[in-house]
């Protein structure tokens, strides 16, 4: 509060003075012709040997305004490119931050078509800043290929942070990660981003064509992929009302777009990128009953014979897992089937009764 406070006193400090400035040197401009006139009067009036002539006087204030604007645009510039330099000080500081997440020397590359998709967590610990209370702790779990495994857990216990953690949008403090049997930090970046698909609750959509957001992780497709990828994800029929197709540009952040049409958009992506290793962070939360539906069918064919780790707000997501991970302040408090978990009658069944067991059942069909 008190930093905010002296951010908006900085601020208001630093258009007061430019006003001030400004207008100084707005008044000197609009007074120095005045003052022209009334020095060549008293030369006229006086009779003195050498005056200006009315149409001389009359040239040189018409100059001097003619100078007088480009010079006050001069100093406007100064003043914006003092913040400038300033604002392109803060840029470079970020742009020369060492990278973090990068390669290691003779990091391992797998082809695409060779990894088979099995994960593993082992005692895997991780905090955003040092000092802080760990947003995962101790945590070890393990997903074969073509196992479903839900997360489940209170706002805040870590569910999200175990995506990203998988990702590799931040390295793990302590344990280690693993896809294959490999850590993740033994493979090339490019190894990870072509195994895996992300499809979360706030999608992201580039500023460009719809058919460029559906080809950044498979450049390759063709016509007849892509178009299977649209239907899929129940978007194709309203990509085709757009003036241009998927050749329509979406706008920044997808703008044109409903957030129901961009997470079908982030859908159709992962369809037509084929991982390995599937991730879905509330991946239908923006449609509505009729659209989840009619691409329910498709996330499950998704999932066919992938590794998916799914953060479960759908009792649909919970009946379907073969794995439940039920977390609580960024530790594993209970882990099995949605059968074993209610007949503990612990933590997950409470949690159920709570909030799964209220969904209606249109959510399970």
């Amino acid at each position: 509060m008190v930093e905010t406070s002296r951010l908006t006193n900085l601020m208001i400090r630093q258009q007061m003075v430019g006003r001030w400035f400004f207008g100084f040197i707005q008044t000197f401009f609009a007074i120095l012709p005045a003052g022209v006139y009334l020095m060549a009067g008293v030369v006229l009036h006086a009779g003195l040997k050498g005056g200006v002539s009315v149409g001389t006087l009359v040239s040189f204030t018409t100059f001097q305004s003619a100078l007088f604007f480009p010079i006050g645009q001069l100093l406007n510039i100064q003043v914006e490119l003092q913040g400038a330099l300033a604002l392109f000080d803060r840029i470079f500081q970020y742009l020369d931050l060492p990278i973090e997440i990068a390669d290691r020397p003779g990091a391992i590359t797998i082809p695409a078509a060779a990894i088979k998709g099995q994960i593993g967590f082992e005692n895997v610990t991780f905090s955003y800043e040092p000092g802080i209370t760990p947003a995962v702790q101790g945590v070890t779990f393990g997903a074969d290929p073509g196992q479903l495994v839900a997360l489940v857990g209170p706002s805040g216990a870590g569910k999200s942070t175990l995506t990203y953690l998988m990702a590799r949008l931040y390295d793990v403090d302590q344990g280690r990660i693993t896809l294959d049997g490999h850590d993740l930090r033994d493979l090339t970046q490019a190894t990870l981003r072509a195994a895996i698909a992300v499809v979360t609750q706030e999608t992201f959509i580039f500023h460009s064509t719809i058919r460029e957001n559906l080809l950044v992780g498979r450049p390759n497709a063709t016509e007849e992929e892509l178009i299977a990828a649209g239907k899929a994800a129940a978007i194709h029929d309203r990509i085709m009302e757009l003036p241009g197709g998927y050749d329509t540009v979406g706008g920044e952040r997808g703008y044109r777009l409903s957030g129901g049409e961009k997470q079908r958009v982030a859908l159709a992506r992962a369809i037509l990128k084929n991982p390995r290793v599937l991730i879905l962070d509330e991946a239908t939360s923006a449609l509505d009953s009729h659209s989840e539906r009619a691409i329910q069918d498709a996330i499950s064919q998704l999932m066919e014979g992938r590794t998916t780790i799914a953060i479960a707000h759908r009792l649909s997501t919970i009946l379907a897992a073969d794995l439940i991970v039920m977390l609580d302040h960024g530790h594993i408090v209970e882990r099995g089937t949605h059968t074993q978990l209610m007949a503990q009658g612990g933590a997950y069944s409470r949690l159920y009764l709570e909030q799964f067991a209220r969904q209606p059942l249109e959510a399970v069909s």
